[in-house]
């Protein structure tokens, strides 16, 4: 356990979760002081007669809008003096923030870590990360949509709803009573496809004790990106694309991976028809018409995206090059002497799916003349 003394738990869960309704929950159960950080001022409305009988302190902090929604960038200044300020208070017993149903949580939890690292005399730490989960949603909305074979029109979300369930230490399955017995299980069989691990708890209109929150196991970053099916398969599962990794809800799971470049135009057709068999899948690409940068290629059910991100260390100017692998000589150990650390890595996840043919829709997109493409 934690010798800090003041655990931090950050609330995430899709806009409607049912995360505000949690908190004000909490903030009624009698005897305990808990301090609140919204990161969106509109995003809650708790009743001051709640707050007055209760006594306990709410602070909401205004955050500064960022590029792609993402918090985290903020962590380190207000955001993170705000919370350094209510620990000083010595009768508050824990820090809720409320993120905003649009935030990626590991991004959140990365800035967290980060600061406890560089920072030796804070009182706070990272207790945990909980994803609020609309159940009645997660069925009539996004399990369909991950089964299916029809596009939505809200595949952003679903990417977005997918983050949040796989990067957290416990999921607060919320609405229950808005579901059969036999639905709520398959919510749950779905749900695990996705989060290996992570406890679930259920409940009806947010009403979950606090100690269940509290009392737990603190938080490890490590082990919480691990709980994800998406890397329990890079870690588990071989990669020389011959075998598939299956688990017991008889979910599989295999990681392509390849040095050469996709075809952007092959690669856009393979997505347009994607196979309906495959639930998830997530990895870093690129493409022979864009040598230097990195791709993010995420898919939850019909829908799927990409991403451009940061150059590739091997697209660096050669001045500029030079001394970083002098500097990080750990760069080299996956150094292709044609591509360098340029290469394309997938985890694929579905049910029923045959993975030969697959592979070969993969590797029918990948470009014929690579080696053409560094040469622009």
């Amino acid at each position: 356990m934690s010798t800090r003394e003041v655990p931090i738990v950050v609330i995430t869960g899709y806009l409607g979760s049912g995360k505000t309704t949690l908190m004000q929950n909490i903030l009624k159960q009698e005897n305990r002081k808990i301090a609140l950080i919204v990161n969106d001022m509109g995003s809650i409305n708790i009743d001051a007669s709640i707050l007055h009988k209760t006594g306990n302190q709410v602070v909401q902090v205004e955050m500064v809008e960022m590029q792609n929604g993402c918090i985290c960038c903020t962590l380190r200044d207000e955001f993170m003096a705000q919370i350094e300020r209510l620990s000083n208070d010595r009768s508050i017993e824990a820090i809720f923030v409320e993120a905003s149903g649009i935030s990626e949580p590991s991004s959140i939890a990365g800035a967290f870590v980060n600061y406890e690292e560089m920072t030796e005399d804070t009182r706070v730490y990272l207790k945990s990360v909980v994803s609020v989960v609309d159940v009645d949603r997660i069925y009539r909305e996004f399990l369909h949509d991950l089964m299916s074979e029809e596009e939505s029109e809200d595949g952003d979300v679903i990417n977005l709803v997918m983050d949040q369930i796989e990067f957290c230490n416990l999921m607060i399955l919320n609405k229950i009573d808005l579901l059969t017995a036999d639905q709520l299980e398959e919510v749950k069989e779905g749900l695990r496809a996705i989060q290996r691990k992570a406890e679930m708890i259920t409940c009806t209109n947010g009403q979950v004790d606090l100690d269940v929150i509290l009392n737990r196991e603190d938080f490890d970053f490590d082990e919480v990106e691990a709980y994800s099916s998406v890397q329990q398969a890079l870690n588990n599962c071989e990669h020389d694309d011959v075998k598939a990794c299956v688990d017991e809800y008889g979910i599989s799971s295999f990681v392509f991976e390849e040095k050469r470049p996709f075809n952007r135009e092959a690669f856009d057709e393979f997505v347009e028809s994607y196979p309906g068999q495959l639930i998830r899948s997530k990895g870093y690409i690129w493409f022979s018409d864009d040598p230097e940068h990195v791709q993010l290629f995420e898919q939850a059910g019909r829908n799927a995206s990409v991403t451009e991100l940061s150059p590739w260390v091997s697209a660096w100017p050669e001045e500029e090059l030079k001394p970083m692998l002098e500097d990080f000589p750990d760069l080299m150990d996956d150094w292709d002497e044609v591509y360098g650390d340029r290469c394309n890595q997938v985890v694929f996840i579905g049910k029923g799916y045959e993975k030969s043919e697959i592979v070969k829709l993969l590797y029918d997109c990948i470009e014929k003349h690579p080696e053409e493409c560094l040469r622009q």
